[in-house]
């Protein structure tokens, strides 16, 4: 377990029948996740598909991309899984284009794949650089440039893109990805500015610490694991990790009507992490019991 409440990445749908409702947030969407193979791209097919939308699960993982598709379906989902390496122009404009062909439109298109690297930024070196640029912003790029005139001659779409908490302040040892992410929000505010009158929202999400496999093998990596868990949890007033779930549900929001009135935003979802410049210290005095 990685903090209280944590721990938990989705395995399986709810297939009662009851959660299968008319008035689906996202019925007769078309939606495209990347990433989708692991912990929020995951979370976020399930939700997506469960509330209506034929979804589009791309990764660069076959296998667990198409376990992602297999849960999908097993709850009565409709779903493909498009391998799709977001660093390559042309599987992005595939991955569209077999949407397109397979469900005659997109609606929602998800830029949620990402990496990091820990590294001081004298250790980097170019090839490293490159690369985490390639697949945390220049994917955004090449899913933007291949599905926004077909939103376009639709009448809108959606499009969201997965930002950080390192969005919007530094953090150690990880200037290349703390770079890319807080692109990730400009490039997002210039596109809805750039695509508003053709009633597309763009919208940033920025998850705090969420247990998702990329977390668990930085942690793992670590020389004590239980003390770093200790560490970053004691910075989230809310004394836990979020699941990848907590943001699904965020996500869900920012790509259904819900939110029609919302685009440009960079929409927080951190457990208070952003909240304040210091919430535990040890030289503090407890709480009274």
């Amino acid at each position: 377990m990685l903090g209280s409440g944590s721990g938990r990445l989705p395995t399986q749908l709810d297939t009662n029948p009851g959660r299968r409702r008319s008035g689906m947030k996202l019925e007769g969407k078309v939606a495209v996740v990347t990433g989708a193979a692991r912990g929020i791209g995951r979370a976020s097919a399930i939700l997506f598909a469960k509330e209506g939308a034929k979804v589009t699960v791309a990764d660069i993982r076959a296998e667990l991309g198409r376990e992602t598709v297999r849960l999908i379906q097993s709850a009565a989902g409709e779903s493909q899984f498009v391998p799709t390496d977001v660093a390559s122009e042309d599987q992005v404009k595939r991955m569209v284009e077999q949407t397109i062909s397979r469900w005659g439109g997109i609606d929602i298109l998800f830029n949620n794949a990402g990496i990091t690297l820990v590294k001081f930024l004298e250790e980097t070196s170019e090839s490293e650089w490159d690369h985490l640029m390639s697949v945390n912003l220049k994917s955004i790029f090449f899913g933007v440039k291949y599905s926004a005139e077909y939103m376009r001659q639709q009448g809108g779409g959606v499009i969201l893109n997965t930002g950080s908490v390192s969005s919007f302040v530094g953090q150690l040892r990880t200037p290349a990805y703390v770079a890319s992410k807080g692109a990730v929000m400009l490039l997002t505010k210039s596109l809805a500015v750039d695509y508003g009158a053709d009633n597309i929202r763009v919208n940033c999400i920025c998850p705090g610490i969420t247990d998702t496999p990329m977390l668990r093998e930085h942690i793992e990596s670590a020389g004590d694991p239980a003390a770093v868990i200790r560490e970053r949890t004691s910075r989230v007033p809310v004394g836990r990790f979020l699941t990848p779930e907590d943001i699904a549900r965020a996500a869900l929001y920012l790509v259904s009507d819900d939110s029609e009135g919302v685009t440009g935003i960079a929409h927080v979802v951190d457990g208070g992490y952003l909240s304040a410049a210091e919430y535990s210290s040890s030289w503090l005095p407890r709480r009274s019991e």
